[in-house]
């Protein structure tokens, strides 16, 4: 603008025409919040464990820890020679090494899933249902007195004919055990598994709303993941993409779509040599997933690896070699949780997670202070980006990876104003139990 010289500003449509195109806009405002609402800002673990209905007790938690850490202590006893099983980074192994023995001591288990699917099989009806009844009084105690993990609940028999009463009955023997035991607590997380149709889900949703409905629950309290292990749940008989029909179908209730490796690759007639969360039939499914969850707060995780850490040192290393690689690349694609499926994956893991966040940590906090302290650089940030690097800090933060006073030391921001940038996030169970 010439010094000293003002614009005239003028226009030619009417006040009436803004008023007339927002209110045929209006109906589409409220379609995209309500399809559209975005991250819920509350913790995402960075993996789920799964143990069958019948294994579980009461020192599972601290069980999957300590056999971690022996596992650690025997085949990678110090920083360095971890750092060598897994290529790590200069300058990474001793943070990533101890943050992991940390973690495993304190905090080894994110997300923890009773299985009464496929990890349990059929039992005679009583058997199932004493399972089911002791998994609600463990998880309720273990809430109680300290000991759960973050997440904890349990995975059901799907929808199908053949076991739908039966997964009916435990899932409503788990609930109302809790309710019993003082009610459902904050981390409670449900797996509906093996989905091939949209309906499936909204019956399942209808069978929780029963349940809130039963015992004077607030509406939409209690939600699902819902597992992708099907092909018929990517792409329906009409071509249209069957698992956004799903989400919808949740009706708010839907809080992540979990890929099912296995019976996935097998549905699709891959090899079971092949059969692998890097395999291209594997790929393709999530891409389909992470694009239909974008935006609706519905979170994406991925599978696991079923090559097993155990035996000789050899044996245990190349397997944690794969895991890890197979984390940092799901890590990568922005899948920022799995399944582990041993207590001898928990060390890469957290390895992986840890050495994800760490080195990407400098960068990321630089380039979110100059954009908060409008400075210049030589990156050009938009306010997509500057909520894409407060997600990933606050993610490094709620894993471990990250601590407050390292983050705010770069950025100048306390978590209060990573959440800002961010987005308004509320606080998951056990937020700050890092």
């Amino acid at each position: 603008m010439e010094q000293g010289r003002r614009e005239q500003v003028t226009t030619s449509l009417a006040g009436a025409v803004g008023e007339e195109i927002g209110a045929r806009l209006a109906p589409i405002d409220a379609e995209l919040r309500r399809r559209y609402p975005g991250d819920p800002g509350t913790r995402q673990p960075v993996h789920t464990v799964y143990v069958p209905g019948d294994a579980l007790s009461a020192g599972t938690v601290r069980s999957w820890g300590d056999r971690a850490l022996a596992a650690l202590d025997e085949h990678a006893p110090d920083a360095a020679s971890f750092a060598a099983v897994l290529g790590l980074a200069d300058g990474l192994a001793e943070p990533v090494h101890s943050r992991v023995r940390a973690k495993l001591e304190r905090e080894p288990v994110e997300d923890l899933r009773v299985d009464f699917e496929d990890g349990y099989g059929i039992r005679p009806d009583a058997e199932e249902d004493e399972a089911a009844a002791r998994a609600a009084r463990l998880i309720a105690e273990a809430y109680a007195n300290g000991t759960a993990a973050p997440y904890m609940g349990i995975r059901t028999k799907c929808m199908e004919a053949a076991v739908r009463d039966r997964g009916i009955r435990t899932l409503d023997v788990f609930l109302t055990g809790l309710m019993r035991a003082g009610g459902l607590p904050e981390g409670l997380a449900l797996t509906l598994p093996k989905v091939t149709y949209a309906e499936q889900v909204g019956a399942f949703a209808r069978l929780l709303e029963a349940f809130e409905e039963t015992h004077g629950l607030e509406s939409g309290r209690i939600g699902f993941e819902i597992q992708i292990e099907t092909s018929q749940s990517i792409l329906a008989a009409d071509g249209t993409a069957t698992v956004a029909r799903m989400i919808q179908a949740a009706e708010g209730r839907a809080t992540g779509l979990h890929y099912g490796t296995f019976d996935y690759s097998a549905c699709l007639g891959v090899s079971a040599a092949h059969q692998a969360a890097d395999h291209p039939a594997a790929d393709h499914a999530k891409a389909v997933m992470q694009v239909a969850a974008a935006g609706t707060g519905v979170r994406v995780s991925d599978g696991s690896t079923n090559v097993l850490p155990v035996g000789p040192a050899e044996r245990v290393h190349a397997a944690w070699r794969l895991h890890y690689g197979l984390t940092r690349r799901a890590l990568a694609r922005a899948y920022y949780q799995g399944w582990d499926m041993h207590p001898g994956h928990l060390p890469t893991r957290y390895a992986a997670v840890f050495a994800f966040y760490r080195e990407g940590f400098e960068q990321a906090a630089t380039r979110l202070a100059r954009y908060a302290n409008r400075a210049g650089g030589d990156v050009m940030d938009e306010p997509a980006t500057a909520k894409a690097l407060g997600g990933h800090l606050l993610r490094g933060l709620d894993c471990g990876a990250l601590d407050d006073a390292e983050v705010a030391r770069l950025t100048g921001l306390t978590r209060t104003g990573l959440e800002g940038f961010a987005a308004p996030r509320r606080r998951g169970p056990a937020a700050s139990a890092r």
